[in-house]
């Protein structure tokens, strides 16, 4: 799909030293945006995720949504050709993002404050488990870990059974989102105090302050845990496990309909918690002066739930949902993809996107969020090959045919 609107990020550059989740779908979603996105992957088998979950033809599809747009350059680490070709590549690009452990681009001489020192206007930004420094930055970090240690998997789940995780990578997705945030911050932040570098050095040399973006697995996760720190510092409390409730907030739960299906209903509001409670036929409860506030409600939650329970017992999932829509109650229904697939409401957003693999089967992708109404996100390409665009990488830096013949002869790519 292609669009003739503009591109937010046209003419920007971005270097992608990473593999797996949070760095990629970082530059995954700068790419989406108009940047010039260039993936470095091992000649080796390249990003692993190429290989994760379901796969075609034996490369995953996943791939195709979080490589989209991506050019493809593999490059042997190991060999010292291969990094004077990132370095050159780094030295050219607005943004950086890598997901290494800290430290390893130093060894290859690819540090922030290595190319900084050439190139002042570079934003680098580093995904980690625990960060750049501290005590814990050399310890290998996944999401896993970071929505351990961030809080999230201590509030999720039931309070009688252990801690359980999300069904995705919440986690890394998380970081990449706040790596995103920070390198416009950057961005914004360098063209504001002279923008792009020109290449010179000495009293020629014209360029803004870049800087470095130091994101942490863990932290990115810690910054979604609402007001944990303020309340235990203040009271003493430690928010627990709720299942599906929202703790302290009433009623906000999962509950069961007749056919055995879940909805989520958030009568939470004091005028909607009325309206809920007329709708389900408690005219007691609605009329109650202690339930007219939050606060009243709290003490009384499971009453309250076991009302609601009692209700969407009674009815069948198209019924509970349409007796709480009309009466203006926040409702939905617990989707799977498959829901999704079929939902008026993704269908009139158009949050899905027709596309094709190259042997002409057709697939569909989630479409490009956020949506902007003058500069939208695209897929250009599903994700590439590897190693696809070696050559158009190459040339552009300078490398001609016979040299590129050589490179690959000699496993640099």
């Amino acid at each position: 799909m292609t669009s003739d609107n503009p591109a937010a990020l046209k003419g920007i550059k971005v270097l992608e030293l990473g593999t797996l989740i949070a760095g990629p779908f970082c530059a995954r979603m700068l790419g989406e945006f108009g940047a010039d996105v260039i993936k470095v992957e091992t000649p080796q088998g390249g990003d692993p995720l190429r290989q994760w979950r379901v796969l075609k033809d034996g490369t995953s599809l996943w791939w195709s949504v979080q490589a989209r747009n991506k050019k493809s350059l593999s490059l042997n680490m190991k060999q010292q050709r291969a990094r004077d070709i990132a370095r050159r590549l780094a030295l050219e690009v607005d943004i950086i993002i890598e997901n290494y452990r800290p430290g390893v681009l130093e060894k290859w001489g690819l540090g922030y404050e290595q190319l900084k020192a050439i190139n002042p206007a570079l934003i680098m930004v580093r995904l980690s488990g625990y960060g750049q420094d501290g005590p814990m930055r050399d310890l290998p970090g996944f999401g896993a870990i970071g929505e351990s240690m961030g809080g999230l998997r201590y509030v999720s789940g039931h309070p009688d059974r252990p801690p359980v995780r999300v069904g995705i990578s919440i986690g890394d997705s998380v970081a990449a989102l706040h790596g995103v945030i920070g390198a416009m911050l950057a961005l914004r932040h360098r063209d504001a105090t002279g923008g792009r570098w020109n290449g010179k050095s000495g009293a020629e040399s014209v360029a803004g302050q870049g800087q470095m973006v130091d994101v942490a697995l863990y932290e990115s996760v810690f910054n979604l845990m609402e007001s944990l720190v303020p309340e235990y510092d203040y009271a003493g409390v430690v928010r627990e496990r709720t299942g599906g409730a929202l703790p302290g907030i009433v009623p906000s739960n999962t509950y069961t309909t007749q056919e055995g299906e879940n909805i989520v209903i958030a009568g939470n509001g004091d005028a909607i918690f009325k309206r809920l409670m007329l709708a389900i036929g408690r005219d007691d409860l609605a009329n109650d002066p202690q339930l007219a506030r939050n606060d009243g409600r709290v003490p009384r939650t499971a009453e309250i739930d076991v009302a609601i329970g009692e209700f969407t017992a009674r009815h069948s999932i198209d019924q509970a949902l349409a007796i709480l829509q009309a009466a203006d109650v926040p409702v939905g229904k617990i989707y799977s993809v498959r829901d999704m697939l079929q939902d008026p409401q993704f269908l009139a957003r158009k949050m899905f996107e027709q596309h094709q693999f190259a042997d002409g089967t057709p697939v569909k992708l989630p479409a490009v969020s956020p949506k902007l109404s003058a500069t939208p996100g695209q897929t250009r390409w599903l994700g590439p090959s590897l190693g696809q665009h070696n050559d158009e990488v190459l040339q552009q830096m300078g490398y001609s045919a016979d040299e590129i013949d050589l490179l690959r002869q000699d496993g640099v790519i």
